[in-house]
């Protein structure tokens, strides 16, 4: 039973730096395509994403019933993974790509309290005070101040971690009750794609080829992402791995400064820092747990 739960962790390792590369690629072909409405940058995210899990379901025939009991669960996630994602897209498009990221790199201290108030996993004290320092790194990248021109998109970046993480806590949740990852993915991009119609119809803005090409590529990674996070805390508590999602800050900052000259600030390398120390506080806080209940 160790065994497998060992493999299972390694597996939801793997997922989640594939995760991160993608997530990475996709912010990055998001800002190359310019100045197109987040809405609808969201419907083609979750577009080419629901095409996938259709292939996907089709190819491998998995069950697409959807036990009623989850149709609730599937919902609140997928609102608030379209929330998630709205506002993520909103702040790769006017804050340095390094600092949206680490914004929405907080999702996995979401996604830790949220599992705590609603799935009932147990926090600790020193969980708390861990979280409560990567809020404390936040502010460092979030510059509160009436004379900071970005303070109000960065909270609009913070929102789109508290989505995300939310979402995530459905996912691992969805998950214990049986529901195959194709079929989650699948009705969150369906669900995201309905809800930003309206925008679309109603405002749409022209793009050109060359945009509609960056778009649909930036659909794919997304989808990409979107399977192995679905996957990695469908293996695995988000406490066990979510220290390697922080990966995704390394490959934005570097595809941040290749292909836009972007170099942050000392404050927002110092809220990197501070975000990333508590990521790693909280795997080797959960480590040291583990070994104390195995020689128990």
């Amino acid at each position: 039973m160790a065994g497998r739960r060992l493999k299972d962790i390694h597996k939801g390792i793997i997922c989640i730096l594939i995760s991160a590369s993608s997530f990475a690629v996709m912010n990055m072909l998001v800002r190359l395509s310019g100045d197109v409405p987040s809405l609808q940058k969201s419907f083609f995210r979750n577009a080419v994403a629901a095409v996938f899990a259709l292939v996907i379901i089709l190819k491998e025939r998995h069950e697409t019933s959807v036990d009623r009991k989850n149709i609730p669960l599937l919902i609140l996630r997928s609102l608030l993974g379209t929330v998630g994602v709205v506002c993520n897209f909103y702040a790769v498009d006017h804050l340095m790509l390094s600092d949206a990221t680490m914004l929405n790199k907080l999702s996995p201290f979401f996604t830790l309290i949220c599992s705590a108030i609603f799935l009932k996993e147990k926090v600790s004290l020193k969980e708390i005070l861990i979280v409560i320092g990567a809020f404390t790194g936040s502010l460092f990248i979030i510059k509160p101040s009436f004379s900071n021109a970005d303070f109000a998109v960065s909270l609009i970046g913070l929102l789109g971690g508290l989505g995300a993480g939310s979402a995530y806590a459905c996912v691992r949740a969805l998950g214990k009750r049986g529901e195959k990852g194709p079929v989650i993915v699948l009705f969150f991009s369906a669900f995201s794609c309905l809800a930003t119609l309206p925008s679309i119809l109603f405002f749409y803005s022209p793009i050109t080829a060359a945009q509609t090409g960056l778009l649909l590529l930036a659909g794919l990674f997304a989808a990409f992402g979107q399977f192995a996070i679905t996957a990695a805390y469908s293996f695995a508590p988000a406490r066990k791995i979510s220290v390697y999602d922080y990966s995704q800050v390394i490959f934005s900052a570097l595809l941040g400064y290749i292909a836009f000259a972007q170099i942050p600030d000392y404050l927002s390398f110092i809220g990197y820092f501070i975000i990333i120390l508590m990521a790693v506080l909280m795997f080797l806080l959960q480590k040291s747990l583990e070994n104390k209940m195995g020689n128990q």
